[in-house]
C-alpha cells in the first residue's frame, strides 16, 4: 500500500499496427482506457498521453496521421511523464509506449505490466 496518489501513465500502442486506421486507433485507444477504471479503483489517478496530444493536435487543425504527430505525440509523453509518478505499460508493439517506459525508467519511476501489480492507496483516516 501507498499513503499517496499516484499520477500513472497508460502506455500501450495507439497508432502502432494501424496503417492510419481511424477505427483501429479509437480501438486502441478505447483499449488504453479500459485501464482507466481499475487504476482509479487503486487510488490513482490514471492519465493516458493522447487525452492531451489529440486536443493539442486538433487546435492546431491536424490529426494522429498528419506529419505534425510526430512533433505532439512522443513529446507530450515526455512532458507528461515529468508529472507522473508511474507507468502501467500494456501489451502490444508500441515504439512510443516502449520509449515511455525507457524515460520511466531512467527517471526511476516504477513501471508495471499489471494493474495487480500496482500498489493501493491507503484507506484515509476519517477526519
Amino acid at each position: 500500500m501507498t499513503d499517496k496518489p499516484m499520477l500513472i501513465l497508460i502506455a500501450g500502442p495507439y497508432r502502432s499496427g494501424t496503417d492510419g486506421d481511424p477505427q483501429a486507433m479509437a480501438a486502441n485507444l478505447a483499449r488504453l482506457e479500459t485501464a482507466a477504471w481499475p487504476v482509479f479503483a487503486a487510488g490513482h489517478l490514471p492519465v493516458i498521453g493522447e487525452w492531451i496530444a489529440l486536443p493539442v493536435l486538433g487546435s492546431a487543425g491536424a490529426g494522429p496521421t498528419d506529419p505534425l504527430a510526430e512533433q505532439v505525440l512522443y513529446p507530450t509523453a515526455d512532458r507528461l511523464l515529468a508529472h507522473c509518478d508511474a507507468v502501467l505499460r500494456l501489451p502490444g508493439d508500441s515504439a512510443g509506449a516502449d520509449q515511455d517506459v525507457a524515460t520511466a525508467r531512467l527517471r526511476g519511476l516504477p513501471v508495471y505490466h499489471d494493474v495487480s501489480e500496482i500498489p493501493r492507496l491507503a484507506p484515509q483516516e476519517a477526519l
